[in-house]
């Protein structure tokens, strides 16, 4: 049997289009090199050199394009935002744009993915996704002032929310208890089958989410929701679209505290007094959406996708884009607080310019930018420097690990094969070890170069696994994950070019498995 440091010459390029046209991949019995267009030089954030074929785009039309049109206008993830506003007002280049009902037509943002491709909020774990808050809150306060804007969180009052039922019960509860029927879930299941039955037959009903509904019938199924939804003892079926619309706009209006953060809303006022271009808008909002709690941006997520349905409609419903922000602003931004008139009619106003703004660039609002990543990549690093940096840790982890083999011999065998000695034994330079403990082909060496990308190796195990039709069926749910080094669990862009990964963090493990579904 060759061993895997021996590396075949097969390539993937080699692969050839049978008489159906289907894509055939050569059997490689040991390291796949997988190998395509010549390389392309980089730079170290992963964008192309200038003059280079600029790679896929993922614009906020939700389509992939590779050029930018005229009308629209780059936006990148891989610089500081606060660093981008800074050097655009010393060079006094910031555009002013006005906002008007009847001329309302918002700018066309396109993303170009580097050779890390882009990541989503849920393809990081949750401890990196702290490290995203936190650093994401320091970051916005880094953006406002660089306009001389204090971001200041005024107090609001504190609703405790009750414990059980589901209106007027935290996100947080309502998510603990659904886990325990269905331990993925992200968004509170009682929502969900809200969005189903507007879904239904909602979606064509003229003004879905200004009626009001049956005043009896909403109030008796909302009694009966709080007391029988989460024995899923409650009758659905006697439900019709609007008094689920109705009872939407109620869940959220009757949270402790709003979805989104109306204590951040008087800076994002000020900052919009001062007129800047909707791009800063955008990345003032983005920051936002980073800095919210998982329970939040996920349901905000959910919700930004349903009201694009019903948006769709709009022929139908009369529910437009600025019909719908108008109308759930304020079930989306409240605040307890005492406020003037003027002042509610600002936070009014301003709280619906957001909704706009999510419902228009919600493609790319949920996308973590590039240097949020490479802060957390840095912060890791440094934690792993401080450990072994410390001799206390270093004497404390050394008689822990002795005590360990002492006491248990098998452990001490596992210990001297774990992956990581693995791969400083075995394994080559550029070479990663994919492991895919699902499938019937649980293990491979891939030899990288700077064309393998993360779908190249997904099609390697789906060749390799394509003996048994359940396998093919399995391998499209997964996807290539990143794992430990200076990250914690990073869930790839299939575009994301692996060598590129591979250096900036050699020491990850490299696993294929199901991406968690909301």
């Amino acid at each position: 049997m060759p061993d895997d440091a021996s590396l075949n010459s097969t390539t993937l390029s080699d692969a050839s289009q049978d008489k159906e046209g289907s894509f055939a991949v050569p059997r490689s019995d040991s390291v796949a090199i997988l190998e395509t267009i010549p390389d392309l030089p980089v730079h170290s954030n992963g964008s192309p050199e200038p003059g280079q074929p600029v790679q896929n785009a993922v614009s906020d039309d939700d389509y992939l394009e590779k050029n930018i049109p005229p009308e629209a206008e780059e936006l990148s993830f891989e610089v500081s935002y606060s660093e981008m506003v800074t050097e655009a007002l010393k060079r006094n280049k910031l555009k002013k744009s006005d906002i008007k009902k009847e001329d309302y037509v918002l700018t066309k943002f396109i993303v170009q993915k580097t050779r890390f491709g882009l990541t989503e909020a849920g393809d990081l774990s949750a401890e990196d996704m702290k490290k995203i808050r936190h650093l994401s809150l320091i970051e916005l306060t880094a953006f406002f002032d660089a306009f001389g804007i204090q971001l200041k969180r005024n107090k609001t009052e504190k609703v405790k929310g009750r414990d059980n039922g589901i209106f007027g019960v935290p996100l947080t509860v309502l998510l603990d208890s659904d886990r325990k029927k269905d331990p993925g879930v992200k968004v509170p299941l009682v929502l969900q089958k809200f969005f189903e039955k507007v879904e239904e037959s909602g979606l064509e009903s003229e003004g879905i989410f200004r009626l009001s509904g049956c005043t009896a019938k909403v109030k008796q199924y909302r009694e009966e929701l709080d007391a029988k939804f989460n024995a899923d003892k409650f009758k659905w079926d006697k439900m019709c679209h609007r008094e689920a619309a109705v009872m939407l706009k109620a869940f959220f209006r009757e949270l402790p505290t709003s979805l989104f953060p109306v204590e951040y809303i008087p800076a994002f006022i000020s900052l919009m007094e001062r007129g800047p271009h909707v791009k800063v808008q955008f990345q003032a909002l983005h920051l936002m959406v980073m800095a919210l709690p998982d329970a939040n941006r996920d349901t905000a997520e959910a919700l930004m996708t349903f009201f694009s349905k019903v948006i769709a409609n709009e022929s139908k419903n009369r529910m437009s884009l600025w019909n719908i922000s108008t109308v759930m602003a304020p079930n989306l931004f409240f605040s307890r607080s005492k406020h003037s008139d003027y002042e509610e009619l600002l936070l009014a106003n301003t709280a619906a310019h957001i909704i706009r703004l999510m419902l228009k660039y919600q493609k790319i609002l949920w996308k973590v930018p590039s240097f949020l990543i490479t802060q957390v990549r840095r912060m890791n690093e440094a934690t792993m420097l401080l450990k072994k940096q410390l001799p206390s840790v270093r004497k404390l982890l050394r008689r822990r690990t002795l005590e360990r083999e002492t006491a248990s011999p098998k452990t001490s065998k596992v210990l001297q094969k774990s992956p990581s000695a693995r791969r400083m034994s075995d394994v080559p330079e550029g070479v990663i070890r994919v492991h895919a403990p699902l499938l019937s082909k649980v293990s491979m060496a891939i030899q990288l170069n700077n064309q393998t990308k993360a779908k190249d190796i997904l099609a390697k195990f789906q060749y390799e696994n394509s003996h048994g039709s359940s396998e093919c069926i399995k391998i499209q749910n997964q996807r290539l994950y990143e794992i430990g080094g200076n990250i914690g669990e990073h869930c790839l862009d299939p575009d994301a070019y692996i060598l590129d990964v591979y250096r900036i963090n050699p020491q990850a493990e490299w696993v294929i498995k199901p991406q968690p579904s909301s």
